[in-house]
């Protein structure tokens, strides 16, 4: 709330101190004797005039309220951005629910997944999944909910997942960018294994990817070093077992060099998260916010009001007292 014309709420001073004169003001006086019997009998009519005049001086000052010119403002904000269209790419093949991640790849994978959407506010992001083959799960959108939705409700299986098709899962994802006009346009690849599938190796879609302007980040997930697990065996229960990651980090290197990206190699849940703040940071989204304010007048408001006060001020006296001003 504002007043566009805010001198005229200086008026409030002559209406305070004509409304105090009024009350003080003595009035035409008849001399008794002996005043005992009208002081017992004047009852409420002692409250008139302070109340008339405290009606006159509500109206007048709402008057001047109205003079004043108030006005709501409502605030409308601009967003301008330049974001970066994101796919990312994450491998759902049978090998994903090893453990040696908490409480396994897969899970940690989309963990850190939903993270990095999370503080990339003004992108466009999708996801594409791959095991003996590729499939889009979400194309680009700025829907933060869907997209988180549809992470949460990632399983394997969803593919068949005893192969792993890298190529195919990275040319999906740059066949759903090449159209962007994004400035900077990003595939974000996370796999556990060796690309065994498909029709299309990492490093020609990686080629087709640097056509495009299309950048890859690569990410191999899981320990290198042996780690003993326990696993669920179906006939023997649980059971001891080593583990290793046989993801080929030669060729991801590669396939990122030829984009200008980079590959890393995430052994554990902490070494993930730093890689993916580590692309967040490499990959900024510019804002430009503009901020203007509307305002409507509500000089209306104060005039109805003050309008009825003011009848309500001439009727009392002409009813109640039979005396016209």
């Amino acid at each position: 709330m504002r007043f566009a014309s805010p001198a005229y709420l200086l008026l409030l001073v002559p209406v305070a101190a004509l409304a105090w004169l009024e009350l003080v003001r003595r009035g035409g006086a008849v001399r008794f004797s002996d005043v005992t019997f009208l002081r017992a009998r004047q009852g409420a009519s002692r409250y008139w005039k302070p109340a008339l005049v405290a009606l006159n001086a509500s109206a007048l000052a709402l008057m001047v309220f109205a003079l004043a010119r108030p006005q709501r403002g409502r605030v409308y904000e601009e967003v301008e951005s330049r974001g970066v269209d994101i796919m990312l790419c994450m491998d759902v093949s049978e090998s994903m629910s090893t453990p040696d991640l908490q409480p396994d790849r897969i899970s940690a994978a989309k963990q850190r997944a939903s993270e990095f959407i999370g503080k990339r506010p003004g992108d466009r992001i999708g996801l594409v999944v791959f095991a003996n083959g590729s499939m889009t799960l979400c194309p680009l959108t700025v829907d933060r909910g869907v997209l988180g939705s549809i992470i949460d409700r990632l399983r394997l299986g969803v593919l068949d997942g005893t192969r792993t098709a890298i190529g195919m899962g990275l040319s999906s994802a740059v066949g759903r960018l090449k159209g962007s006009a994004a400035k900077s346009k990003v595939v974000i690849l996370l796999t556990d294994g060796l690309n065994n599938a498909g029709e299309i190796d990492p490093l020609t879609a990686a080629r087709l990817a640097a056509t495009y302007g299309v950048k890859v980040y690569c990410i191999g997930v899981g320990s290198r070093t042996p780690v003993t697990v326990m696993v669920n065996d179906p006939m023997w229960g649980s059971r001891p077992q080593t583990v290793s990651a046989d993801f080929d980090m030669k060729t991801l290197e590669d396939a990122a060099a030829l984009t200008g990206g980079k590959a890393y190699e995430a052994s554990d849940n902490e070494a993930l998260k730093r890689i993916y703040d580590e692309i967040n940071r490499l990959e900024p989204t510019h804002f430009k916010t503009a901020r203007h304010t509307l305002y409507s007048e509500k000089s209306g408001d104060y005039l109805l009001p003050a309008t009825i006060l003011f009848l309500v001020g001439l009727l009392v006296p002409a009813v109640a007292f039979r005396r016209l001003p």
